[in-house]
């Protein structure tokens, strides 16, 4: 056995070590405890309560346990903002952002100059915009009255918004989006090895069996972990009530946007925080399977 230090003895350079890397450390963990974990609690609680923005139920809420989470199952109007909300997702992140991003990254994967360079300022520049700003630009666009859309199409009058509310918040939240799909996608093609492609182009594979057998394979891993990105984002985003506020007739009040409506606007603030842990729960179960998938493909390698 080693020996003990004696009592009064420094400290060794291991304890320093841990000291200083608690200290590292604790700033970070301070912050997650009072932005993550302590909201999370609160909702948490809000949740088995009737507590409510006005009445008495603000000055003085009760536990009602599991009533409120019961009545949201229950809900018709919850049962349609997820449905809408999933096809949200799926429109928007997996076929939109994640379909989009990798055809442009695709396309570039060879070019050099201006034109890279022009493409990649325009689809960031979307990204990186305020989503109050885009929402203004996609109102103007899409407005009856006016709108660009109907004078470039020449339909005066067509309500696009009214009409097709789904497929318009899915449209601009793939164009808003796209670009961190590019870029995760343009990194990820800089990794297969041109010669690869070339054999398989020599060996007379078209573009689609170049794509199955060299490329995807290969970033397989990039694929996975950019749908679990952009899936969970768009789940939770809310950016779509500033353009159709969950109309008309809640054909696109999806599920931030019917949480906003429930607790702020309905002042339930207890009934929309059982919501919120319930999105909370499908974030999970979506997180999940996706990291499952993952560690299948680590496996095989």
């Amino acid at each position: 056995m080693g020996a003990r230090p004696e009592p009064g003895a420094p400290p060794d350079a291991a304890g320093l070590g841990r000291l200083r890397a608690g200290g590292f450390i604790a700033p970070s963990l301070l912050l997650i405890l009072a932005f993550l974990v302590a909201p999370a609690a609160w909702t948490i609680y809000l949740g088995v309560t009737d507590f409510r923005l006005t009445g008495l139920a603000a000055a003085n809420p009760q536990i009602v346990g599991l009533d409120n989470y019961l009545a949201a199952l229950g809900d018709e109007r919850f049962h349609n903002s997820l449905l809408l909300t999933l096809q949200f997702v799926f429109g928007s992140a997996v076929l939109g952002q994640a379909g989009l991003g990798f055809a442009i990254a695709w396309s570039l994967r060879d070019q050099r100059g201006p034109l890279r360079r022009m493409v990649e300022a325009f689809v960031l520049l979307a990204w990186i915009l305020p989503s109050s700003v885009v929402a203004f630009l996609w109102y103007a666009l899409l407005d009856r009255d006016g709108g660009t859309l109907n004078v470039l199409l020449d339909t005066p009058g067509m309500a696009w918004l009214l009409d097709y509310p789904m497929l318009s918040i899915i449209i601009f939240n793939t164009w808003r989006g796209t670009a961190f799909s590019m870029m995760l996608y343009g990194a990820a093609l800089g990794n297969v090895p041109p010669s690869h492609l070339e054999t398989a182009r020599l060996a007379g594979a078209s573009t689609w069996q170049q794509l199955r057998d060299v490329v995807f394979p290969r970033i397989r891993g990039h694929v996975l972990t950019n749908l679990l990105l952009i899936s969970l984002w768009t789940f939770n985003d809310f950016a779509p009530f500033l353009i159709t506020a969950g109309g008309p007739e809640q054909r696109s009040e999806i599920l931030p946007v019917y949480v906003y409506k429930v607790a702020l606007t309905g002042g339930q603030l207890g009934f929309g925080a059982a919501i919120s842990f319930v999105m909370l729960l499908i974030n999970l179960v979506i997180a999940l399977a996706y990291l499952r998938m993952l560690g299948r493909r680590k496996e095989r390698v």
